[in-house]
């Protein structure tokens, strides 16, 4: 279990953010914290990777292969 005292302004901010997301405090908070555990995980093996010199692929590409991907679930081509 973890407890975290927050200063009123931050505790302000979640709680006004927690009820616009319909949820309580600390499903928010767990749910923030466990994306930014996930982000911080994935910089790191992309840091690794180029460090390795592994594969890279550019923001372009990257764009192309989801608005495909986004085309072919939703039937919507958002390029236009």
């Amino acid at each position: 279990m973890l407890a975290l005292r927050l200063p009123p302004n931050i505790e302000k901010r979640l709680e006004k953010l927690a009820r616009n997301e319909g949820k309580t405090k600390n499903e928010f908070a767990l749910e923030v914290l466990m994306n930014h555990m996930e982000d911080l995980e994935d910089l790191a093996i992309a840091e690794q990777r180029i460090a390795e010199g592994g594969p890279t692929i550019s923001l372009d590409e990257v764009m192309k292969k989801y608005a495909e991907i986004d085309k072919d679930v939703t039937g919507v081509d958002d390029q236009d």
